[in-house]
């Protein structure tokens, strides 16, 4: 099952389906984005008013029965803004919980704006950026349903926040319920991806809310890779009719093993979800999106090992954000060793991690040779691959600093390993590459070399690497620009059954 995105700027549509985009464009959309920018401009001064003046303490007391009534006009003003967007019908299932029941909805999948409906509807807190606070209009409506915000200049930000969800779930139903929408990023509904383990740390019963659109053609779905924001309201405002459903599934009561082990929990709830919906699971989070997606000069082909590297990474409790003022220091020791080799008891005094079943996991994947010894090196360089996705040339810069002799310069065969590294990949032809920044044929070239050659041809994986790939035994391919689910070519359920192989090595 490969669902694929609808992406109206690279895919040809229909000439029928071109004249009722050109046609409506001219009648229905200018009137529906008048009245839903109505609408929502009607709600600011009753958001305003109703937000003025709230302490922590009258909060956490039930609505006086002038709010009550404000919330109702709210909730009616929104449901119009809605229907005047095209969604004339909303398909609602099952109970909502009280919030003495479930103090955290939990919602699936995420994929568009669009599923601020349920907010809406509800009322619920959610967690949102601090920064959206002070958006005219938006900002006022947001800040009416009690959010728990997140400031990005705190460093201290995502404990503070955990432990606010944690508080506010614990109430005893004096809070508002939290709607959260676990898996942490859009994708296109073919799959759920792995649900962070926020909503899930306060050990207190759930109910998991799924979201459908059974439209006949999808504008609603806004991801990284397709139509932009403004397109998506466009297309859809488009659309004489926009179906969503809205299931509240049973509440989740957790086991006891379940309180203790959040990410057991996350998943158990996940699973549930994934049921209901009749959609497949993986293991693949937002971090590897943004690692399969980073705009670098090189792009993690299809079959690249990374991603699983990234994962044994966060398995072992590394975190890959804390990592880089980090990275000086594994470089400075795997300097130090040259081309000195470790096994599995020194890779694991290098790491200061006791061996476990996923270290060696780890250890499996350098084993180029499978003579129980690796590259520590290589390790340095797939680490910084993680911790910096999208910043290319300093990785290379320190595999540079990592193969270079004493000249400062390294040869074709190093940077076939430097690649072959970074890319994650058992095979790749460098010959080309090499020879195009070794233009006196000197046989090795400076990190001042590739700099320079790089600035020139800042897409010199395309013309160089990938070319030549195709068809070549590697099997070594750029990522599709238009991925099948939305995330990352290897996030489709399709690829699920092939994570139950045994790991494949880096270098065979």
């Amino acid at each position: 099952m490969r669902a694929m995105i609808v992406d109206f700027k690279t895919r040809s549509r229909p000439r029928e389906v071109k004249t009722k985009i050109a046609f409506m464009t001219l009648t229905l959309f200018p009137v529906r984005l008048f009245f839903a920018a109505f609408m929502m401009l009607l709600a600011w001064p009753f958001a305003f008013i109703a937000s003025m003046g709230s302490d922590e303490q009258e909060l956490e007391k039930p609505l006086s029965w002038w709010r009550k009534i404000v919330d109702i006009l709210l909730k009616a003003i929104m449901r119009m803004m809605w229907l005047a967007g095209g969604f004339h019908w909303i398909n609602v299932k099952g109970r909502r919980a009280l919030p003495a029941e479930a103090a955290i909805l939990t919602v699936a999948p995420h994929s568009s704006y669009f599923d601020a409906i349920p907010v809406t509807m509800t009322f619920a807190s959610i967690v949102m950026k601090a920064e959206s606070k002070d958006i005219p209009v938006w900002g006022t409506l947001i800040k009416y349903i009690r959010p728990v915000f997140v400031s990005r200049s705190d460093q201290d930000s995502r404990r503070k926040t955990v432990e606010e969800i944690k508080r506010r779930a614990q109430s005893e139903g004096k809070w508002p319920q939290i709607m959260i929408f676990p898996e942490g990023t859009c994708t296109n509904r073919s799959c759920l991806i792995t649900f962070k383990p926020g909503a899930f740390i306060p050990g207190v019963p759930v109910q998991p809310v799924v979201l459908r659109y059974p439209n006949k053609l999808d504008t609603i779905t806004w991801t990284w890779q397709g139509p932009g924001a403004f397109e998506i309201l466009w297309l859809t405002l488009c659309q004489f009719h926009n179906s969503v459903e809205i299931e509240f599934l049973p509440v989740y009561i957790p086991s006891e093993e379940e309180r203790k082990n959040p990410v057991l929990y996350a998943n158990n709830v996940r699973r549930v979800m994934a049921e209901a919906l009749g959609v497949s699971v993986t293991d693949y989070t937002f971090e590897d999106c943004q690692l399969a997606l980073a705009e670098g000069q090189l792009r993690l082909p299809s079959d690249t090992c990374l991603l699983e590297f990234a994962k044994l990474v966060r398995s072992l409790g590394l975190k890959p954000e804390k990592l880089e003022d980090d990275l000086d220091k594994y470089a400075a020791s795997a300097m130090k060793m040259k081309k000195e080799k470790v096994d599995l008891k020194e890779f694991s005094a290098y790491l200061e991690f006791p061996i476990s079943q996923t270290l060696e996991s780890m250890f499996a994947l350098f084993d180029e040779n499978e003579d129980g010894v690796i590259d520590i090196r290589e390790f340095v360089i797939a680490l910084s691959v993680v911790c910096k996705p999208s910043k290319t040339l300093e990785t290379i810069q320190l595999a540079f600093q990592l193969y270079q002799s004493e000249s400062g310069t390294i040869t074709e065969e190093d940077l076939a390993h430097i690649l072959k590294t970074a890319m994650g990949v058992s095979q790749i032809d460098v010959t080309h590459l090499f020879r195009a920044v070794d233009e006196d044929e000197k046989g090795k070239i400076t990190y001042d070399d590739f700099y320079t050659f790089a600035e020139l041809h800042p897409h010199f994986a395309e013309d160089y690497l990938y070319a030549d790939q195709m068809g070549a035994e590697s099997g070594l391919e750029t990522p599709s620009l238009s991925a099948p689910n939305g995330i990352c070519t290897d996030f489709s359920p399709d690829n699920a059954g092939d994570r139950k192989k045994p790991l494949q090595k880096k270098l065979n």
